[in-house]
């Protein structure tokens, strides 16, 4: 699919970036709680659930007490949900593959993001681009999800947010120091044929839900992100009714992100209905993990927990007693829980 942009385009450019909404939520900073764990058992086995958040202020630093009791005494730490596509090439098979992923990066037969956007959202693009990626020439090659979150990406740094750095480091230090390692839980996809694979893919057009997808992030660029930092900023301080009332914003950029699993490359390779599959994939492990330990510990993203139809509610279908953290700290919070265990014959 290709638009006219041209010169239509560029006198929309200094418009666009006049559009821009300055962030106007302080971004905290220092040392911050963060939220509490929600604490999901079946008899009188335990798993506590970190519910995440990305992005996340840039300079916090998250105090995770309560965390660390509890990964000092989880028998098991269970990964993120999530999925892992796997080939059967062998190392030097796989470096010969790299220059055909870096490929399939780029627009199919060469087009560039003016040629593939409708004007007026290029000339958006642009003006955002030129406020956070200068003169990179490069990215008017790339895909447009691709180009697009980068921007995204760049956007947060820019406005004093992050992703990741906050809580990896927390839970693999304790790792480190017990001798552990997390247990994956990840639903794993084999590709028999990634050459060709990679090859469908590079010939996938850009769709109409790419352009919508497209256009929904720039909105979040332009007008979204002080509600991004609020969001950030909820977690950050702990406060889980403000997380309940806002918006998923991350969930849509993740779903544009995501949309590789509606294309025709992997339809055909059966890599269909991934988010049911990749939550039976993490249940299955916290089922054998909870039957297996008195203590478990997990982290899953906020937005996925809390959505009607999330991990929670799934977890509540299985028969296990689910305490929000605002409930189980009523009752004194793991750290009185595990000192009670501790102290019981």
């Amino acid at each position: 699919m290709l638009f006219a942009g041209g010169a239509q385009a560029q006198e929309g450019i200094a418009d666009a970036a006049a559009l821009v909404v300055d962030m106007d939520t302080v971004v905290v900073s220092g040392v911050q709680p963060g939220p509490g764990m929600w604490r999901v058992s079946k008899g009188d086995h335990v798993l506590y659930i970190l519910g995440t958040q990305s992005p996340l202020p840039r300079d916090m630093q998250w105090e995770a007490r309560e965390v660390r009791e509890v990964l000092a005494e989880a028998g098991i730490v269970l990964n993120p949900p999530g999925v892992s596509i796997r080939t059967d090439a062998g190392f030097f098979r796989g470096l010969a593959l790299a220059p055909s992923a870096l490929k399939a990066m780029k627009s199919p037969e060469g087009a560039t993001l003016d040629e593939l956007l409708p004007a007026d959202v290029y000339a958006r693009w642009s003006g955002l681009k030129q406020r956070y990626l200068g003169r990179d020439r490069g990215v008017e090659k790339k895909r447009p999800l691709i180009a697009v979150y980068g921007l995204y990406r760049e956007a947060l740094k820019r406005n004093g947010l992050r992703e990741g750095g906050v809580v990896g480091p927390v839970i693999a230090e304790a790792l480190k120091a017990r001798g552990m390692k997390a247990t994956p839980t990840l639903l794993e996809l084999k590709i028999d044929d990634p050459r060709s694979a990679i090859a469908d893919f590079r010939k996938e057009e850009f769709k109409p839900q790419d352009l919508e997808c497209f256009r929904d992030t720039l909105d979040i660029i332009e007008h979204g992100l002080p509600q991004v930092a609020a969001r950030a900023n909820a977690w950050a301080v702990g406060d889980l009714d403000a997380l309940r009332a806002m918006p998923a914003g991350r969930r849509q950029v993740e779903a544009c992100l995501s949309a590789w699993t509606e294309t025709d490359t992997a339809r055909k390779r059966g890599l269909t209905d991934i988010d049911a599959r990749v939550m039976e994939s993490w249940l299955a492990a916290v089922d054998k993990a909870v039957a297996e330990h008195p203590v478990s510990f997990g982290t899953v993203s906020v937005d996925d927990l809390l959505r009607a139809d999330g991990y929670l509610a799934a977890l509540a279908g299985r028969g296990y007693r689910i305490q929000a953290p605002d409930e189980f700290e009523e009752e004194g919070g793991a750290e009185a829980e595990l000192a009670a265990d501790a102290a019981s014959p």
